[in-house]
């Protein structure tokens, strides 16, 4: 995730990130670029329609198609931005999680052994959930010092959840904590599952198909359109134009694109490593 400051105005203007649309954009832009120049010269200097007032009325199609356009990709960004924002809801649960249940741990369990082995998996949770949100394979080091089975085929999280409540559960049937405590605990547990849950459903319930299709379809119309109708006013200006209505529709379509799975890699997708890392950071300090 990019680390800005919201508040400093000229450097968003004149600073272009890597995470920039217009990159990615460029080679189409250059293609309508060229392909609105070309318009442009056969309806001005081949066709000769700049009289016919018939082509210049397709101007009022426009008008009317963009206030729809817009309210499309409205409701796109919010559904988007919608979805980034309950991943980063449920990763900060994630962290309220794993402080109560460590906070916990320290009050309740006082063998060294017991501590050490929460110490280690209350985070190794985090950093396990944060890898199978990534599809990335989970590195040995992780379960060092920690009895469980590797299995590629496994739901890893729920290794981890398993071992947890397996552990706390000896701690009772060993009488180190009370049912009273035991209640308490798995409480805490059980968060851990709800948490992952939730994160799967946003990484695994992408947009319909349907409206993303037809989001791009509109907006690939509608900007091969636009020369039809505004070279009779704008002339060749309709080249620079066009090119940036292009670029301010595709823009905000990829930037939903990135954000609506808020758990990649991408430089706007939540930094779920750095809040793995202050997890097992706040979980060693407390134990």
């Amino acid at each position: 995730m990019v680390s800005y400051n919201t508040k400093e105005w000229f450097t968003f203007i004149f600073r272009i990130h890597k995470a920039d649309t217009f990159r990615k954009l460029l080679p189409l832009m250059v293609g309508i670029g060229l392909y609105s120049a070309f318009i442009g010269y056969l309806e001005l200097e081949v066709w000769k329609l700049s009289e016919q007032s018939h082509v210049k009325n397709i101007t009022i199609m426009h008008n009317m198609l963009g206030f729809v356009i817009s309210l499309l990709l409205v409701f796109r960004t919010n559904t988007a931005y919608d979805r980034w924002w309950e991943g980063r809801k449920q990763w900060g649960s994630l962290v309220n999680t794993s402080r109560n249940f460590a906070m916990k741990i320290s009050a309740m369990v006082k063998d060294r052994t017991d501590r050490n082995f929460y110490r280690k998996i209350i985070p190794t949770y985090a950093m396990v959930l944060e890898k199978h949100l990534k599809n990335q394979e989970v590195a040995l080091e992780l379960f060092e010092d920690v009895d469980l089975e590797i299995d590629h085929h496994r739901h890893k999280p729920n290794r981890i959840a398993l071992a947890l409540i397996n552990h706390t559960n000896q701690l009772y049937e060993s009488n180190k904590i009370t049912g009273d405590q035991l209640i308490l605990l798995n409480n805490e547990i059980t968060s851990f599952t709800d948490i992952c849950g939730a994160c799967e459903r946003i990484k695994n319930t992408p947009i319909p198909y349907s409206y993303s299709a037809f989001l791009k379809k509109f907006i690939f119309l509608y900007v091969m359109t636009l020369p039809f109708g505004y070279v009779f006013d704008l002339g060749y200006y309709v080249v620079p134009v066009v090119v940036f209505i292009f670029y301010v529709l595709a823009s905000l379509e990829l930037i939903a694109e990135e954000i609506e799975d808020p758990f990649g890699d991408d430089a706007n997708d939540l930094p779920t490593e750095e809040i793995a890392h202050k997890i097992k950071k706040h979980v060693e300090e407390l134990l």
